[in-house]
């Protein structure tokens, strides 16, 4: 017959204590609420297309430019733009999508320079449409059957001219900026989105096209402030 001393007792009882509070977390918190941790992505567009990135396909030939914060990406509003097997919003439910970039008179009314996600369906587009002589912020985000479109055409912005946008998204409410002053803000509810690319410069059915010049896109996978953005 095995012997058990008081101190295998104790013990057997300190493991069991400590397997419960190492189990506790899990039986309190279900899948649902498990949260991904993702990195942020950050694509500098001149160091992009001249590295070895798997899974990028470039159309047209998209060109090196100076500008105040190094080398850009120059995109001629017709043929250039830039794919990604990439989707750096999987999982997300809560991100921000930060760019920096200067658009160029002479490009199409609709213009879309950042697509992620499906083509037609679970996605987030940044977008803009030109006027003569300035732009307006046109941001769109859909979930399943819920979709939003945040546009104001009163909000203008000179065109030749670096800006930096950002489109900030928690769970139930998304919110624009420019020059990191708050435009729009909608509530839809959404939920953390699975598969899908990107596409820069144009949208991912190769139509409305981008004319400008990109310097930097960010994609933090939690909500920003504006002392948070990148600095314009």
């Amino acid at each position: 017959m095995a012997i058990c001393s008081p101190f295998d007792t104790k013990m057997s009882g300190m493991r069991k204590f400590l397997v419960l509070c190492l189990l506790t977390p899990l039986l309190s918190f279900g899948p649902s609420s498990v949260v991904r941790r993702s990195p942020v992505t950050s694509w500098i567009l001149s160091d992009l297309i001249l590295s070895d990135t798997t899974g990028m396909h470039l159309l047209g030939k998209p060109g090196l430019i100076d500008c105040k914060y190094g080398k850009a990406l120059l995109f001629n509003g017709s043929t250039d733009g830039i794919f990604l097997n990439q989707m750096p919003l999987s999982g997300l439910a809560a991100f921000t999508v930060e760019v920096l970039i200067c658009p160029y008179g002479g490009g199409a009314f609709e213009q879309r320079y950042f697509h992620c996600g499906e083509v037609r369906g679970n996605r987030v587009m940044l977008e803009l449409r030109s006027t003569p002589t300035h732009w307006y912020l046109d941001a769109f985000i859909q979930s399943r059957d819920q979709k939003k479109t945040l546009i104001e055409p009163a909000y203008l912005h000179p065109l030749d001219q670096w800006a930096h946008i950002a489109f900030v998204v928690d769970h139930q409410s998304q919110i624009t900026y420019v020059n990191g002053k708050k435009e729009l803000e909608s509530n839809l509810p959404i939920e953390p989105f699975a598969e899908g690319k990107t596409s820069l410069g144009v949208r991912q059915n190769n139509v409305s096209w981008f004319r400008g010049a990109i310097y930097q896109i960010k994609i933090t996978p939690q909500v920003l402030s504006p002392g948070q953005f990148l600095v314009n």
